[in-house]
């Protein structure tokens, strides 16, 4: 039976042909050295080709190789449009200059090598970077919503409730409304053991629940949930059963 390897996208933005060439050269060079791995390029000659393809695709690269000098937005603009969107991906600069250093780490990029690249360089920008996936990968949400997607951390729902064929996520600023069923939005969620359904409209982050009764439910942001009794009752049971095996240190 053949190994099944991990899969990651990377995008490859800079707009000179040839500059492209060589990354995806030094690209196949590093996975060589990694067997158990793939890498899929997609190739984007401006920060607006790619910009434009992440809000109206959702598209959404496992690192970004990045130039700053190009025609129309150069990279540092790029990026922080890229963080603006909530979007925690690994950046990687490949300039020619140390001009925009500082900016770089500003958009907190991973790295930044001036050009002309050599294996050693791009082989330990490459590590920083998977180190990066690694750990942001654990504890994050992807949720395509209106202009994009977002990178949610799961602490930050508050609660979702379901209206039709959308979802509102209820965030600890803010709000987003996701065209999803409320099941596939559960099947997202119930990784994650501090969420609990509450019949068929609500999912919970019992981490923000400041009290549960009859046939309400209070948030700690101050909202109160009105629910029938008998769904509260239910909900009571995954709460405490949640609430004391925290306590306990099972969760």
């Amino acid at each position: 039976m053949e190994d099944v390897k991990k899969l990651y996208l990377i995008a490859l933005c800079d707009d000179d042909e040839r500059e492209l060439d060589r990354i995806e050269h030094f690209l196949a060079s590093y996975q060589d050295g990694k067997q158990e791995v793939e890498y899929k390029t997609e190739r984007f000659s401006s920060a607006e080709a790619f910009l434009w393809k992440i809000r109206e695709n959702g598209y959404l690269p496992d690192i970004l190789l990045l130039d700053i000098f190009m025609s129309g937005k150069n990279g540092i603009e790029a990026a922080e449009e890229v963080r603006a969107l909530g979007l925690d991906i690994p950046i990687v600069f490949l300039t020619t200059s140390t001009e925009y250093a500082l900016k770089a780490y500003g958009v907190d990029a991973v790295q930044y090598l001036v050009k002309p690249l050599d294996d050693k360089r791009f082989f330990h920008a490459m590590d920083s970077a998977m180190g990066q996936i690694g750990k942001s990968r654990k504890n994050q949400i992807v949720i395509k919503v209106a202009g994009g997607i977002r990178q949610i951390q799961p602490n930050d729902i508050v609660y979702c409730e379901s209206q039709k064929n959308y979802q509102i996520l209820y965030l600890t600023k803010g709000e987003y409304r996701v065209r999803m069923t409320a099941g596939k939005l559960w099947e997202i969620l119930k990784a994650f053991c501090q969420f609990g359904r509450c019949g068929r409209s609500y999912i919970l982050n019992m981490d923000h629940i400041v009290l549960v009764e009859r046939e309400k439910i209070l948030m700690d942001d101050g909202y109160t949930i009105y629910i029938p009794r008998n769904k509260a009752a239910e909900f009571k049971k995954v709460y405490f059963a949640y609430y004391f095996d925290f306590q306990d240190g099972k969760v």
